[in-house]
Order: C-alpha cells, then sequence, then structure tokens
C-alpha cells in the first residue's frame, strides 16, 4: 500500500517483485477512452465508462450495453477482438445454453474493456483493426498514462498477451499501489488527465454493477461502500484499489493465483485500515471469510486470514 507520492505505508511480501496485474489496471486502461471526447461525441454517458473498466459476468445488464454501445459507434460485433466465451455468471450460462444461444464476443467478461479501447480508435481516426496489438496507437495512450502513473518507462517492461488479448505488462506492486494512489488523488496531474480520473472513479462508483455483477465482490464492495473504496479484480490472484479518502492505493497479488485467498487478504487489509468498519466487513463475509461448503451443501468450515498475516510491518 503507497501513498500517491510513492511512500510505501505498509507492506507484506516482495513489493518488488513484477507480477501482471491483467485487469487489476483497468481503471487505468479507461484513461485514454475518456480523455479523448469519444464520450460526448457517440452520446455515451457513466454506464459505458463503468463497463470500459468490468470484469463482467456477462449478465444481460452487461451484454445489452455492449450491443447498445456497438450501434452507438456503428461498429460490428466483429470489430471486437476479444473473442467469444460463455457468459461468467452461472445462471445466464444456464439460459443461453437452454435457449440454444452460443457465446459472442459480448459475453467475454473484457468486452467492456475492448469498447472503450475500439470506440477510441475510432473516435481518433486509427485503423481500428488490431487495435489489440502492442504496437497500435490505442495500446500505446494507455501505456503513456501507466508511465506516468507508475514512473517507469514502459518501453522496458516484460509483456504479455492477455486472454482478452490485449497485452499485459509486469510491475512490482510498489509502482501499481502508487498508481492507484494517484488516480485517486491527482493532484500531481495535469488538468485534463485530473478530470478524466475523476470521471472515472465517479463513474464505477455510481455503477458498481456494471463493474462485475451479481455475487462478486468488486461489486458488493463499491455497492457497499461507495466512492471510498474503489476496487478492481484481476486474473490470477490481483486486486488493485484505490481508497480515495485515505488518499492510498493498494495492489494484491497472491502468488499461487487463489482468487479467494486474495479476496479474504484484501478484506483483513481494508479491515486493518478502517476502509471498511466492522458492519460491512460482516455483510460482505461470503467474500471475505467465505464458508466451505462439501457436496451435500453443508458448512464444513472457512477460509480466514492465519494470525494478523504480518499487518504493520512496513
Amino acid at each position: 500500500m503507497c501513498d500517491n507520492k510513492g511512500q510505501v505505508v505498509f507492506s507484506i511480501g516482495d513489493i518488488d517483485m513484477p507480477h501482471y496485474p491483467r485487469s487489476a489496471i483497468k481503471f487505468i486502461q479507461a484513461v485514454p477512452f475518456v480523455e479523448s471526447g469519444a464520450i460526448e461525441h457517440y452520446g455515451l454517458d457513466n454506464r459505458h465508462i463503468a463497463l470500459a473498466c468490468a470484469s463482467h459476468n456477462g449478465e444481460f445488464a452487461h451484454t445489452n450495453l455492449v450491443i447498445n454501445w456497438l450501434e452507438k459507434v456503428k461498429l460490428e460485433e466483429s470489430d471486437l477482438e476479444c473473442g467469444a466465451e460463455l457468459p461468467l455468471h452461472a445462471q445466464t450460462q444456464f439460459e443461453l445454453i437452454r435457449s440454444s444461444g452460443v457465446p459472442r464476443r459480448y459475453h467475454h467478461n473484457c468486452s467492456g474493456k475492448h469498447m472503450g479501447m475500439l470506440t477510441t480508435a475510432r473516435y481518433m481516426g486509427d485503423k481500428t483493426a488490431d487495435y489489440r496489438l502492442y504496437q497500435h496507437n490505442v495500446q500505446q495512450r494507455w501505456f503513456q498514462v501507466l508511465e506516468e502513473l507508475c514512473g517507469i518507462e514502459v518501453a522496458k517492461l516484460p509483456y504479455g498477451y492477455d486472454g482478452c488479448g490485449i497485452p499485459t505488462l509486469a510491475l512490482p506492486g510498489r509502482l501499481l499501489a502508487t498508481a492507484m494512489a494517484r488516480l485517486g488523488d491527482p493532484a500531481g496531474l495535469g488538468m485534463e488527465r485530473k478530470f478524466a480520473t475523476q470521471m472515472i472513479l465517479q463513474a464505477v462508483s455510481e455503477e458498481p454493477y456494471l463493474v462485475a455483477g451479481a455475487d462478486r465482490l468488486c461489486s458488493d464492495l463499491m455497492l457497499e461502500t461507495g466512492k471510498p473504496v474503489l476496487v478492481k479484480t484481476g486474473a490470477d490472484g490481483c486486486y488493485c484499489a484505490v481508497l480515495t479518502e485515505l488518499g492510498l492505493g493498494i495492489s494484491l497479488k497472491i502468488d499461487d493465483g487463489n482468487k479467494q485467498a486474495a479476496e479474504v487478504l484484501l478484506g483483513a487489509v481494508l479491515k486493518q485500515l478502517g476502509a471498511i468498519d466492522e458492519t460491512q466487513y460482516s455483510k460482505l463475509a461470503n467474500h471475505f471469510t467465505p464458508t466451505i461448503n462439501n457436496s451435500r451443501g453443508e458448512a464444513i468450515g472457512h477460509i480466514e486470514i492465519a494470525g494478523d498475516a504480518g499487518f504493520g510491518a512496513a
């Protein structure tokens, strides 16, 4: 955890070991979309900004908005380069299968992020084909944002391609936490970038369901807390959080990629900081102290932090 000057408030583990944050930095990746002017041009709003930051369930609230968005910018589903997947949400999966439906690109949990990138390319006059590739202007723009927020030369960072097809960059957790803090406390940024970051944080706080969906920590936590605690998950045990009232940023990575461990640890950290109170922590117990059930549906245990997990160790 860091403040916007890069000062480490406390840490657990090796905070200088690079890792791929994956979708946990979608708030950052959405900045060029918001700065571009495409939102006003195409008549978009906070729902579209929130969806651009999403790893969504593929529920109807999500997919209908993607379809509507495609119509607004006069593009086709085939222009999305994220690939087709079944919805993440189990009930929506079952409904799709029962209706003889097939996976579509708009079902992909990253389709909102791709729509933000695709819309930016279209508005800025870039070619829309191959917008997902490392050298494309769409990717280079968010690299520049990340470079400013982290204070690191992005061209020197190791990179690969994420599951949805766009580049993912390896960074130390310390720098990612600093970037999150600067989103929440953008005093050192230019006016245009500061305005864009404020719009993004406002959008996800107003439309948290679009960021994830039913039974997902990101949506449930932001619905419970509002703007003071804004969180985003990434694959393989990653979380980033912006604590707007405390002026802090969090980057969290579980080495073995365990998603439940990441959520349990995030809850413990937020409670330790006072970012959430005991009542809020209890309301989110299904994420922060999840029950383990056997095949009969019987509760046979739960997951919790072991000891103090090193809290207070800077």
